[in-house]
């Protein structure tokens, strides 16, 4: 029997996250909740909603939290490790079609893909995610056309080989670029996702200027180990 886990790095969002949690439990799933140094209930609601809780004491930012979470998911022996936002952008609706895909492919990670009907998706982040995508499809040497999605799954064997080194949102780059050098194949899954008014916790020139710090650190490994 292939255990499933839900992996959800969370920064107060106390108003959003106990309707994520009680979705996943509803499939029947475990959740795990990192709670990133939250000051508001989010560490609470997930208490009481019987999720396995770990608790930053500070603000680690989601790379930390994420690998984190995964590393407590591969203690627990988990084989497929799921890895959504608690912000209620990602609908858990979508895992059963993560499952589906993981079940029957030899990939051993799956990204989702907004982008064929990016519904309410602000236009700064449609641009800013399509570039991204374009940069990181050229170093892996593949199309990923959702390379920002933070709705994943990971098989264990890769999970186990992982290396988290970035702290905020340029984990989502760094694990595609890593699968592909572990010689690992990627597959990107159709889902439908949900933007509210609520303010993005993306920094547009902060995290713009990580993420084009990363790249450049990529294309120099690049020239050197010839990928």
């Amino acid at each position: 029997m292939i255990r499933v886990c839900v992996v959800i790095p969370a920064y107060n969002e106390a108003v959003t996250i106990g309707s994520v949690i009680a979705q996943v439990k509803q499939l029947g799933i475990d959740v795990i909740l990192v709670d990133d140094g939250s000051v508001d209930e989010t560490a609470r609601i997930g208490e009481d909603l019987d999720a396995l809780v770990l608790r930053n004491e500070l603000n680690q930012g989601k790379g930390m939290s994420l690998g984190r979470g995964i590393k407590y998911a591969l203690e627990r022996d988990f084989d497929f490790i799921i890895t959504m936002d608690g912000d209620g952008q990602h609908h858990p609706d979508n895992i059963p079609l993560f499952l589906n895909y993981a079940k029957k492919s030899s990939a051993t990670l799956f990204v989702g893909n907004r982008m064929p009907n990016p519904i309410r998706m602000p236009k700064i982040r449609l641009l800013t995610n399509k570039i991204m995508s374009w940069f990181i499809s050229k170093i892996v040497g593949q199309k990923i056309p959702d390379s920002q999605c933070g709705f994943r799954l990971l098989k264990k064997d890769l999970a186990r080989k992982l290396r988290f080194t970035t702290r905020r949102f340029e984990v989502e780059s760094e694990t595609l670029v890593q699968a592909v050098r572990l010689g690992h194949k990627v597959e990107s899954v159709p889902i439908r996702s949900i933007y509210y008014k609520e303010k993005s916790r993306i920094n547009p020139f902060v995290d713009t200027i990580r993420f084009i710090r990363f790249i450049w650190q990529q294309i120099i490994k690049n020239s050197n180990h010839g990928l």
